[in-house]
């Protein structure tokens, strides 16, 4: 760690922080030295986030004093925020998709000519060499809701080198991108560190937390647990404080005995996507997909589940060649997919959890021209049982739940639909370390009771530990397939490296 001054670049001190029936912030305090990366965990909803807000001026505290460089300062919005150096690269994306990524990157702060008029061509030009420094492949110019999410994300952490900042605050700032640009979001901060400037990191990826940070700051139930020196700390001890206990995650749920074939795909193929792909699900069995981003993975379990046409190859269920030509073919042969994004593509957030739940069956539980709400409470309560989902009642609106809730809310939609295969994309993609752990031995418990489970993943220690088989993919192709017992890292990483022999899964 870098110290420049004896001062604190940032200090909160007692900050509390109170929603309608929540205390989410209780007396919390937290600095950050100049050239400091402190790392802030916890669960979802400790806090971790309602404090950065606090600090951005997108929320008021009820109680506390917030500090920068040693004077006491009040953050009323995120103008005076901005004003006094504090950059925060918010988890969701905050940007205007109907503008351009140069227009986003200087919003509020548009370089003008003479009679307010927008200097287009300065714009475009200090845009463009932010986005060279960040080795962005598109320009400045280019529409934002024309974007990857990776390339939103990008957007995003571009804002943030506009600014003489003394604090920057990064909200799980990986999720979207691909391992080459992490690379360069890592050296960003570290030329950021060597500025002296106060580096916030909040990630669920411990490999990051302890890549990166110095500090780690330890938040549960919206109170301060401790911090602790990276170098002198390890996993474990990390997440006894975010959770109270030790997580043992070399163990996992024993699944039952694996059954016939279910799901078969055959020389599948949806050109330039993915091409000649095979593979089979077993009942009782879960079989992984891992690869880097564009491998096709995601692809393949559209395609299974209807919203992409193949333009090759066959897919067989118990033996049957079967067409599936839409999502509703897909749930009639027992296919479900809980997507990647879970926000955008799994859950109405404004609707509350009974209804996200019971939304798929809804014209099957009407009578007359009215819906069945005890059916659908019903429903709900038993998978909110099974799934040992969290909330207060079916009543509270899905946005409000955590990253891990949200999950089990999206598979209890489908598991009440009865399906025999079960298709999970990225399923801990934004989730703490506890959840993680109680989703990935929920997916054992399917595949024990005898579900066909097919789990998308991009990282090796996920599929390692659920899967009984993987399949390595690379650039559409499937390259490898692993039995549990027999894969090593290395030749995982080969495989989807495209290195070593193609084999056939």
């Amino acid at each position: 760690m870098t110290e420049t001054t004896t001062q604190p670049a940032l200090r909160l001190q007692d900050i509390v922080k109170t929603f309608p029936g929540v205390r989410a912030l209780d007396g919390v305090s937290f600095e950050v030295m100049p050239g400091e990366v402190h790392a802030l965990l916890g669960e979802n909803g400790a806090g971790k986030s309602t404090l950065m807000k606090v600090l951005a001026g997108m929320y008021q505290p009820d109680e506390g004093l917030i500090f920068i460089g040693g004077g006491q300062v009040r953050v009323a919005n995120p103008m005076e925020a901005k004003a006094q150096g504090i950059v925060l690269i918010h988890q969701e994306l905050s940007l205007a998709p109907e503008m351009s990524a140069a227009e986003n990157i200087y919003l509020g702060e548009l370089p003008c000519k003479s009679f307010g008029r927008v200097d287009w061509k300065a714009l475009y030009a200090r845009s463009n060499a932010i986005l060279e420094r960040l080795r962005c492949r598109f320009r400045a110019d280019a529409l934002v809701a024309d974007l990857s999410i990776a390339n939103q994300q990008m957007v995003e952490i571009a804002r943030a080198l506009t600014v003489d900042a003394r604090v920057v605050i990064f909200d799980e700032p990986t999720a979207s991108l691909t391992d080459a640009e992490k690379v360069v979001l890592f050296d960003i901060i570290t030329d950021l560190k060597a500025q002296g400037v106060g580096i916030v990191y909040i990630s669920h990826r411990m490999d990051e937390i302890f890549t990166l940070s110095d500090r780690i700051t330890v938040l549960r139930d919206g109170a301060y647990r401790g911090t602790l020196t990276t170098a002198e700390t390890d996993e474990d001890a990390v997440t006894r404080l975010m959770i109270g206990r030790s997580l043992d995650l070399s163990q996992r749920v024993a699944a039952g005995e694996v059954g016939e074939v279910v799901l078969e795909a055959r020389g599948l193929s949806c050109a330039p996507l993915y091409e000649d792909v095979s593979f089979q699900v077993r009942a009782g069995e879960v079989v992984g997909f891992y690869g880097l981003v564009g491998a096709g993975r995601t692809e393949i379990a559209e395609t299974l589940f209807g919203l992409r046409t193949p333009n090759a190859g066959t897919i067989l269920i118990d033996g049957k060649e079967v067409t599936i030509g839409s999502p509703q073919d897909a749930i009639r042969l027992g296919i479900s997919l809980v997507p990647e994004n879970r926000k955008e593509q799994g859950l109405v957030l404004g609707m509350n959890c009974r209804d996200n739940m019971t939304l798929p069956q809804v014209g099957d539980l009407t009578t007359g021209p009215f819906v069945s709400g005890g059916a659908e409470v019903s429903i709900f309560d038993q998978y909110r049982d099974r799934l040992a989902i969290k909330t207060p009642s079916w009543r509270q609106p899905v946005g409000f739940l955590s990253g891990g809730n949200q999950q089990k809310i999206v598979i209890g939609k489908w598991l009440s639909m009865q399906p025999r295969v079960l298709i999970v994309d990225e399923p801990t993609r934004g989730i703490d370390v506890g959840s993680k752990s109680e989703i990935h031995n929920l997916i054992r418990q399917l595949a024990g009771q005898g579900y066909a489970v097919i789990v998308i993943s991009s990282e090796m220690p996920e599929v390692l530990h659920v899967a009984d088989r993987i399949v390595a993919m690379y650039h559409g192709r499937v390259m490898r397939s692993f039995n549990a017992g027999e894969v090593t890292e290395d030749s995982l990483v080969q495989a989807i490296s495209g290195i070593g022999n193609g084999k056939a899964a």
